[in-house]
């Protein structure tokens, strides 16, 4: 275990577009049926922007509901932290719309991309500051507007993406009794090119003749993907638990990154825990990538599944490839 004083949670918050997406909605856009999506992905509907919305409205209403629950005021935000790879704009960032959209004028801000870990990315790292600033709060959040970056053609992937957004609040916790315990972060860039999203960078730019127009938008190989993921997400939640002298019963609840509910079936297997251990919400969003697991701890809470002094584990694998897992008392 980590020494004392740690970093934890003290409010959550999420917002989603009112515009869903069902799956009889998806077969009169592309060749597929709501049968066929939710036998490999277990996803019913997603939520999307309209054409006139934006991602950093529903990152602010996020993020103000955070601070609510936290009972803190805007100026009392030390540092916002947001994970996304679909900001507004390449500049400013997305956290620089979020600090001023909430007027936490004291607040540092900026972006951090990390794919789908990109939210427990950020929240390791607001730990490691809290730790060391023990007066601090930080919002972390994870927004993302994956519709604006998927291919409609493509029925491979246009079924699994959904937009939305989640944040949380960090502050410190002396007694090290509550809050991160153990974290994991990880990449490995030897497969890059099986998930990528080429077009806007400073290889391809916008409307660049070189870039074939499918290159604009989210391309997967999704077979090579899954096997790696699969056995990323054992991998991570075995090591924080071996080396913490945890068992998975000792869980009292896992919220994986929601990108396929075969991935987390497979998980559950290979921990053998009971499905109300373990936290599903991808049949309602798809896969909101950085948002993912932040909206499912807001509902988990919601619903009464996590508890004062609930022993967490949150594991998440993405694009790049990253990974990361967290161990938290709540």
């Amino acid at each position: 275990m980590r020494a004392k004083f740690s970093g934890r949670i003290i409010g959550c918050g999420m917002s989603v577009p009112e515009k869903v997406l069902t799956n009889f909605d998806l077969e009169k856009i592309v060749e597929t049926s709501d049968e066929w999506i939710t036998e490999r992905t277990g996803i019913k509907e997603r939520h999307i922007l309209r054409d006139d919305e934006v991602i950093s409205t529903f990152a602010i209403e996020a993020s103000k509901e955070a601070l609510n629950e936290a009972n803190l005021q805007p100026e009392d935000i030390n540092l916002i932290i947001t994970a996304t790879l679909t900001p507004d704009f390449l500049m400013p960032s997305l956290a620089i719309l979020i600090q001023n959209g909430i007027g936490a004028g004291r607040a540092g801000a900026f972006d951090l991309s990390a794919t789908c870990s990109g939210f427990l990315y950020a929240l390791i790292l607001a730990d490691q500051i809290v730790k060391n600033n023990p007066d601090w709060h930080i919002l972390v959040v994870g927004a993302e507007a994956l519709s604006r970056k998927t291919n409609w053609e493509d029925r491979t992937t246009c079924v699994l993406f959904g937009d939305g957004a989640g944040a949380v609040v960090v502050g410190g916790d002396p007694s090290g009794e509550k809050g991160v315990i153990d974290f994991i972060l990880g990449a490995d860039g030897s497969n890059w090119q099986l998930l990528t999203l080429k077009g806007g960078g400073s290889a391809y730019f916008p409307f660049d003749e070189r870039l074939p127009k499918d290159e604009h938008y989210i391309k997967m190989q999704g077979r090579e993907v899954f096997k790696i993921a699969t056995r990323m997400m054992e991998k991570i939640a075995l090591e924080l638990l071996e080396r913490n002298g945890l068992k998975a019963n000792d869980l009292s609840l896992v919220i994986p990154h929601q990108a396929n509910l075969r991935i987390i079936e497979y998980l559950r297997e290979r921990l053998d825990l009971p499905k109300e251990k373990v936290f599903v919400n991808i049949d309602r969003y798809g896969n909101t990538s950085a948002a993912s697991i932040p909206i499912a701890l807001y509902e988990a809470r919601k619903q009464g599944r996590i508890k004062d002094g609930d022993l967490l584990l949150l594991v998440a694998f993405g694009g790049g490839f990253t990974f990361a897992g967290l161990l938290m008392r709540w």
